[in-house]
């Protein structure tokens, strides 16, 4: 099949033959120029129709706790899987509206202080201390536990959020203690700390930080069972307290608008 007939071929070559090269590469290089426009064009219109599908596909970043951690339906010890992303890094504290400031991360040596600056700083505004934290410095968690009561704060821990490891020392602190459904909150045995921030592993260590705890849940009107559970619960796992342990533990005061004095009355 031929594209130019014999006539059309002669005048493209007298066209070729009355134009300097110069211009003719000029036009070439033009059209070369529009194609390249074109493709791109094509491709970036494919490529949006492709991210939104891919958008649609891949579900919205997530701050609940992780996969592996138990909810109300799964056993109540399971694995324990340290989070990554942010809540692996140092706690942070961030306040947010109707006095309520958020305390997420990882509570590292430190972060006690950091806490006590933000409470100074931000005066008698703060009512409720919101946690999200995997856990971490059981002497940091203690200190700021004692302050959270010494401040008549609330505690909560939030729908679909959790509160682990050393986290429930700070959460036993609340005046009221609120946990959202669908929270977790657990235990597990902890690690003595030596200054700085290093694991102390000698037994005398360990029945210290126990004695001090268990000393701690007692003055917080905290049910010692609650340390019982941590003991009996390997570090690699967490005991996840059901919704009526953590009221009748009194660990918690109120779940999901559920109080204490309502389980015992059901009970009774």
């Amino acid at each position: 099949m031929q594209l130019l007939s014999p006539a059309q071929r002669d005048r493209f070559k007298a066209w070729l033959h009355d134009r300097p090269d110069d211009t003719i590469l000029r036009k070439l290089y033009a059209v070369m120029i529009a194609g390249t426009v074109t493709v791109l064009a094509l491709d970036y219109l494919e490529l949006s129709g492709l991210r939104e599908q891919v958008s649609a596909a891949i579900p919205e970043i997530s701050t609940e706790a992780p996969a592996g951690l138990p909810g109300d339906n799964q056993p109540t010890i399971s694995p324990f899987r340290r989070p990554d992303g942010a809540l692996a890094e140092k706690m942070t504290f961030d306040l947010q509206a109707d006095g309520r400031l958020r305390a997420s991360g990882t509570i590292q040596p430190g972060s006690a202080k950091a806490f006590a600056a933000e409470v100074e700083k931000r005066g008698s505004y703060i009512k409720t201390i919101v946690l999200h934290s995997p856990g971490g410095s059981v002497t940091d968690a203690l200190e700021m536990g004692r302050l959270i009561r010494k401040k008549n704060f609330a505690t909560e821990v939030e729908v679909g959020r959790y509160c682990a490891s050393s986290c429930p020392l700070v959460f036993a602190g609340g005046i009221e203690r609120h946990a959202g459904d669908k929270a977790v909150i657990g235990v597990h045995q902890v690690s003595a700390m030596a200054p700085g921030g290093a694991a102390a592993g000698n037994m005398a260590d360990a029945q210290r930080i126990s004695a001090v705890c268990q000393k701690y849940l007692r003055e917080m009107g905290i049910d010692l069972q609650v340390w019982t559970h941590a003991m009996e619960t390997p570090a690699q796992k967490l005991y996840a307290f059901k919704k009526d342990e953590l009221l009748a533990l009194k660990l918690a005061t109120n779940i999901g608008g559920k109080a204490a004095a309502e389980l015992a009355k059901k009970k009774g």
